[in-house]
């Protein structure tokens, strides 16, 4: 084991910089980063508009679990405090995937449960690996196609800020 995709999303405070902490925190493990994106919330729609990108990651030594403590070392680096679900926060980095592990542990749901709905992940997670497939789903390809359109469209590119 183990590469993983990690998506990342920040609506508070200096958005890019929480999101180059996660990119900071799985330092050489890095593969691949999107660009980033600017999307609408979801869930609780009254709170500040986030900006979102997908990186894989790939650490021999690293289990799912290992990429779960990572995530949360990411968010803890970046001050997030859980008050709200699905409410603001400085850092969310959620474990998309890894390799070919399903788990239904309540802690870490894998693949994420999320992921074929959410076209902040899809687009992303596309620009870096076009041929990528979410296990048990199918090719990622296929998920977003079937997206509605404005959910789509509510993914903007923000070509004017760069992780790397």
């Amino acid at each position: 084991m183990s590469r993983a995709v990690l998506s990342l999303g920040s609506n508070l405070g200096d958005r890019l910089a929480y999101l180059r902490i996660a990119l900071d925190i799985v330092g050489p493990a890095l593969v691949a980063v999107s660009s980033v994106y600017e999307t609408k919330p979801w869930g609780v729609e009254d709170q500040p508009d986030f900006l979102n990108a997908v990186c894989l990651v790939d650490d021999p030594a690293r289990d799912h679990w290992a990429w779960l403590a990572t995530a949360q070392a990411a968010e803890k680096a970046a001050g997030r405090v859980r008050e709200l679900r699905w409410g603001p926060r400085t850092l969310d980095v959620d474990v998309v995937t890894v390799d070919a592990v399903v788990s239904d542990d309540p802690r870490l749901l894998l693949p994420h449960p999320g992921t074929p709905d959410r076209a902040s992940v899809l687009i992303p997670w596309l620009e870096i690996e076009p041929d990528a497939v979410l296990l048990g789903r199918g090719p990622v390809a296929d998920l977003l196609r079937a997206r509605p359109e404005d959910d789509k469209a509510g993914v903007v590119l923000r070509p004017d800020l760069r992780l790397r």
